[in-house]
């Protein structure tokens, strides 16, 4: 891509690696509000979102825990990378968010590699190639980049004031049990 988009991603993911080095296990299930989504152990032991059952946004949207925010990046930004690179989209429910920070990391800095590897691909003539999503039809290479980090950037500061509020001892409502 170009240097402008290059930069754009080096930026955010700079903010992220600020966040991710200080990220604690503790951080990972702090509850901010009594409406709240965040990850439960299922049957199979891995840890999965809660999500609404019909795909709409409730009103008011609850708000996530660290381990929500991580496993969504996973999951879209993982989604956004496959249809760049040209290999079958993951499904939502194949996503599930690591149980350490340490994991939390090491899965988000190993799909910012990858995705920064596709940002070389995804220059030139490439940039006007069609793309299926987020959107049906009709968008680019160069609008799902676009997309990308900007959803990018509203996670990373979620995620970064979420880490910062606990930090600096708000009540929050506990932790949830994993």
């Amino acid at each position: 891509m170009t240097d402008p988009v290059r930069e754009q991603f080096d930026l955010t993911w700079s903010l992220a690696e600020y966040h991710l080095d200080r990220l604690t296990d503790d951080d990972l299930t702090w509850v901010p509000a009594p409406l709240h989504w965040t990850v439960h152990e299922g049957p199979d032991g891995l840890l999965r979102p809660d999500l609404s059952t019909d795909l709409a946004e409730p009103d008011p949207v609850p708000a996530p825990t660290v381990a929500w925010i991580a496993w969504h990046l996973l999951w879209w930004w993982g989604t956004a990378l496959d249809e760049l690179t040209g290999v079958p989209r993951r499904e939502r429910d194949d996503v599930v968010c690591p149980r350490t920070a340490d994991g939390v990391g090491a899965a988000l800095r190993a799909l910012a590699a990858a995705w920064s590897d596709a940002l070389d691909g995804a220059a030139g003539p490439r940039r006007d190639e069609p793309v299926g999503f987020p959107w049906p039809e009709g968008r680019t290479v160069a609008a799902l980049v676009a997309w990308a980090h900007a959803e990018l950037m509203k996670n990373v500061a979620e995620l970064g004031q979420l880490r910062l509020l606990r930090a600096a001892g708000a009540s929050g409502h506990g932790t949830v049990s994993r």
